[in-house]
């Protein structure tokens, strides 16, 4: 794959989110951010959507010619109050256990940018959590899978043990929601699925 030709660049560091990118049959360069998570917005999913926004426009200065910059932000919500990345292995099992046996909200911003237009939505899932004993949130946290995750936890992995029901789309959960993704890219004119050029101009 040419770099220079690539037609879409994800301004992402995340496996998973490059994993299902690729899964949709998209040629994409990466190219993170590394911006804080900052956000003048206090709902959500206007903070998930503006972050998103704000990687894509960091990103989108730094390529040359015109792209398309994919860009996505997670966020996990617990009654309005958001829990981002777990500080250390104490605070992911202080959020397990706010988690455990009750319903937490997942929001996805995803924002694609090119020649200065963005367009940007937000996906949103509930996920409920069973009861947890104290020996399995403090055999999660010891694991460190959801040291680098929003909520701290990873639901694609032994995450997916904490869960009892999801409601929405799982995708979103992992970090990527691929139904929206995939509406974005083909806005902009970009083939997935397998299409071409031509077949989705004249869907």
């Amino acid at each position: 794959m040419d770099d220079a030709t690539t037609s879409v660049v994800l301004a992402s560091g995340s496996p998973r989110r490059r994993e299902l990118l690729g899964l949709l049959g998209v040629p994409f360069r990466v190219l993170t951010a590394d911006l804080p998570e900052i956000s003048e917005h206090t709902d959500p999913a206007r903070v998930a959507e503006d972050l998103a926004v704000q990687k894509a426009r960091a990103v989108a200065e730094r390529v040359d010619g015109a792209p398309l910059v994919l860009a996505a932000d997670t966020l996990v919500a617990l009654e309005g109050a958001i829990l981002g990345k777990p500080r250390d292995a104490a605070e992911n099992a202080a959020f397990i256990r706010r988690l455990a046996g009750r319903t937490h909200e997942v929001f996805t911003g995803v924002a694609a940018l090119r020649a200065g237009q963005v367009t940007s939505g937000v996906e949103r899932t509930e996920v409920t959590f069973r009861a947890l004993t104290d020996a399995e949130v403090q055999h999660y946290a010891a694991s460190g899978e959801g040291l680098d995750k929003a909520g701290g936890y990873g639901i694609q992995a032994l995450g997916m043990a904490l869960v009892a029901c999801v409601n929405g789309d799982y995708s979103n959960v992992v970090g990527f929601p691929l139904a929206l993704v995939t509406r974005t890219l083909r806005a902009h004119g970009v083939p997935v699925w397998g299409e071409t050029s031509g077949a989705l101009e004249g869907a």
